[in-house]
């Protein structure tokens, strides 16, 4: 009986050991978390991806040296590092040197890629963005809680300073149009029927047009109007069948078909969803018109995920971005069913339905009758 329980002793030791070993892993990883996102940013403004990309041949560490002009050792290093995590992979040249390819993972960085999330990524590690973070805790802190994070830091919303700073207003809209490129091609391919029968769109916070001019490309018979503040439409590149409109979405939105907002309502608190809405509703036909929303759609209570996704390893992006929004926003959040289903109702939408779709985002039809 002795070494029986001596036995289950030792097993339950062993299980707390390993279990201490596991927490110290990955608290070094919590530790060092921000080192993945900026040697993936050092690796963008090298150019490596976009090297390896026009080479579809391995390439050796000198030639790669040479090419991009940067220090034969520390390059290795770095790759060396983004290997290791499934960006870019090691393999032999025709000579049988060691060299380097792309992967599915690296191809997501090239800058110009159709799929590409390097801009996205060139933005949220920019200082402007990461600032924000380190002032998180003085805001959940504060008992009114009315200052955002990125005021707190640099003394504006992170619309007034985009505004001010039209460096950083490009870094915003290219990230904007970076995910523009993934969702739409979601849309197209998940659910194109939702376009059937609309011939304006209004894109309520539209950027640089991007999501409009996909839409135009797919869906011809589209006609699309670009709204968004003035600075942002008045820079904002021509499309054939969009024109850009300069506003504020808070005042009136133009007439159109269909209203259509994509990451744009989880900035804002459910009164200021309800205010936007409601000049959505107001700008689209009574009796068949609608408005289209993309957004992330958080799991209820232990579920912890995006509801639908196709995908679970994006379980704990909704998350994710609940917390950005808690940084970079005021009153922003990401929502659940319940939640969406209040601010709809409380904008006059009596009826909506959702979508799942091969994205972070699921998609809202929103109808006022």
């Amino acid at each position: 009986m002795e070494k029986q329980i001596n036995g289950k002793t030792r097993t339950n030791d062993e299980k707390k050991n390993q279990e201490s070993h596991e927490a110290q892993a990955n608290m070094w990883k919590f530790v060092f978390g921000f080192t993945e996102m900026a040697v993936i940013k050092c690796a963008i403004e090298l150019g490596i991806t976009d090297f390896l990309e026009k080479n579809q041949e391995p390439i050796s560490l000198n030639q790669l040296s040479i090419a991009l002009g940067c220090c034969y050792s520390s390059l290795y290093r770095i790759l060396r590092f983004l290997i290791n995590r499934g960006i870019f992979k090691e393999t032999s040249t025709k000579s049988g040197k060691s060299g380097y390819v792309q992967t599915p993972l690296s191809r997501l960085l090239i800058k110009e890629g159709e799929n590409s999330m390097a801009a996205f990524l060139l933005f949220e590690s920019s200082p402007v963005m990461l600032a924000s973070w380190h002032n998180l805790s003085a805001r959940i802190s504060s008992k009114d809680n009315s200052m955002s994070s990125f005021e707190a830091a640099h003394g504006k919303d992170v619309w007034k300073y985009a505004e001010a700073d039209p460096k950083h207003s490009n870094l915003l809209n290219n990230a904007m149009a970076c995910d523009a490129r993934v969702a739409v091609s979601a849309i197209i391919d998940g659910c194109p029927e939702i376009f059937e029968g609309v011939n304006t769109v209004v894109d309520v916070g539209g950027g640089d047009g991007t999501t409009l001019r996909l839409l135009v490309e797919a869906f011809p018979w589209i006609n699309g109007i670009n709204f968004d503040q003035p600075h942002v439409a008045s820079v904002a590149p021509h499309a054939i069948g969009v024109v850009h409109v300069g506003g504020d979405m808070f005042n009136y939105v133009p007439k159109a078909d269909a209203a259509f907002l994509m990451w744009v309502l989880h900035d804002w608190s459910d009164e200021e969803c309800i205010q936007i809405l409601t000049k959505c509703r107001e700008a689209i036909p009574q009796d068949n018109g609608k408005v289209i929303i993309l957004e992330a759609i958080i799991g209820e209570k232990e579920e912890n995920i995006i509801r639908g996704s196709n995908n679970k390893k994006l379980k704990d992006v909704g998350l994710m971005l609940d917390m950005v929004m808690m940084a970079h926003t005021s009153n922003g959040k990401e929502r659940t069913t319940k939640e969406w289903a209040y601010v709809l109702n409380e904008a006059g939408f009596n009826k909506h339905t959702i979508s799942h779709i091969n994205a972070v985002q699921s998609v809202i039809q929103a109808y006022p009758s």
